[in-house]
C-alpha cells in the first residue's frame, strides 16, 4: 500500500486530504448538527448580544419616547415607542450646556490618560529591564495601590486640593486621576515589556545606545498595543469617573458628563429621563467609537508583543 500511494502522487494527494478532512472533523465535531451549533454557537452569542446592546437600546428607546409614554406603562409598551420626539435630545444639546461638560470630559480623560501612560512607561521599563534588587516587590505594591477603594482616598485628596486652591477646576481631576491610573497601567505595562525580548536591548547597547534611546526607538514602538490597551483602560476609567468629580466639582460649567446628568436631570424624586437617558447614550458614544477603531489592538495586547 505504501508503494502504490508512493509511486502515485494522486493517490498521496488523496489520502493526505482524506486525514485533512479527518483531523479537521474531529475538530469542529461540534457545529455538524444544527441542533448543536444551535445550543452551542448561536444561543450563547444571541444571549450575549441582547445582555451586551439592550442597555444602548433602552436609552436610545427612552430619549426619543414622549413625556405621557415615559409615565404611562399599562397603556403603551415599554419596550417600543410609538410617536417617537427628539425634543429630549433637542433640549440636552441646545437648552444646556452639555457641549460643555461633554468637552471638560473629553478635556480632563485625555490629559489624565497622556501623564498616566508616560509615567507608567518610566516605571514599568524600570521595574522589568534595570533589574535592580526587589523590583518584583515594587511591582507588587504598585498593583496593591491600585486596590485601595476610592471612596477611602476621596476625603484625604480633597484637602489637598482644597489647599492647594484647585478646588472646582478640571486641573483638580487631571492631578487626582492618575493616583488611580498609574498602578493598574503600569502593572498592565510590566507583563507586556516582559514579553519583549531582552536580546534586542543587549544588541543596542553593544551598539552604544542609551537606557532611553532603547526605550524610545525600540520598546514603544514594539508595545503600541499594550500602550493602546492601556490607554483605552485608563480613558474609560476617566471618562465614567463619578465620586472625585463629584467631590471636586461643584459649578454647572465645570462638571463632567456623569455627574452633570445626574446633578441636572434630576430634582429630588423628579427624574427628567428623556434627557437623562439621551445625555447617557450620547455620552457613550466616544468610548463606543474609541472600542471600535482600536479593539484589535486591544485583543493583540492579550498575546504578548514579540514571539520569541
Amino acid at each position: 500500500m505504501t508503494e502504490t500511494t508512493a509511486s502515485d502522487p494522486r493517490l498521496a494527494v488523496k489520502a493526505a486530504a482524506t486525514v485533512a478532512q479527518s483531523d479537521d472533523s474531529e475538530g469542529m465535531s461540534y457545529l455538524e448538527s444544527l441542533p448543536r451549533r444551535l445550543v452551542t454557537l448561536y444561543l450563547p452569542l444571541l444571549i450575549i448580544l441582547v445582555v451586551l446592546l439592550f442597555p444602548f437600546y433602552w436609552m436610545a428607546l427612552t430619549s426619543i419616547k414622549p413625556d405621557e409614554q415615559l409615565i404611562d406603562m399599562d397603556t403603551y409598551n415599554p419596550f417600543w415607542v410609538v410617536h417617537p420626539t427628539f425634543k429630549h435630545i433637542e433640549k440636552l444639546l441646545f437648552e444646556t450646556q452639555y457641549p460643555r461638560w461633554l468637552w471638560n470630559t473629553m478635556y480632563v480623560a485625555a490629559a489624565s490618560t497622556v501623564l498616566s501612560i508616560a509615567a507608567s512607561v518610566l516605571a514599568a521599563y524600570a521595574i522589568v529591564r534595570l533589574r535592580f534588587r526587589g523590583a518584583d516587590t515594587v511591582g507588587g505594591a504598585i498593583f496593591l495601590a491600585y486596590l485601595v477603594p476610592p471612596s477611602i482616598l476621596f476625603i484625604p485628596l480633597a484637602s489637598v486640593i482644597q489647599a492647594y486652591g484647585l478646588f472646582d477646576s478640571p486641573l483638580s481631576l487631571i492631578l487626582v486621576y492618575p493616583t488611580l491610573l498609574i498602578p493598574f497601567s503600569t502593572w498592565l505595562l510590566m507583563g507586556y515589556f516582559k514579553t519583549i525580548p531582552f536580546e534586542l536591548e543587549e544588541c543596542a547597547l553593544i551598539d552604544g545606545a542609551s537606557r532611553w534611546q532603547i526605550l524610545i526607538k525600540i520598546i514603544i514602538p514594539l508595545a503600541v498595543p499594550g500602550l493602546i490597551s492601556a490607554f483605552i483602560f485608563c480613558f474609560t476609567l476617566c471618562w465614567n469617573e463619578f465620586i472625585y468629580a463629584l467631590t471636586f466639582l461643584q459649578s454647572t460649567p465645570n462638571k463632567t458628563v456623569p455627574v452633570a446628568i445626574v446633578n441636572e436631570f434630576v430634582d429630588g424624586d423628579i427624574y427628567k429621563w428623556g434627557s437623562l437617558m439621551a445625555g447617557a447614550l450620547v455620552g457613550s458614544l466616544p468610548l463606543v467609537i474609541l472600542y471600535a477603531f482600536f479593539v484589535e489592538h486591544y485583543v493583540s495586547a492579550m498575546t504578548g508583543a514579540v514571539k520569541e
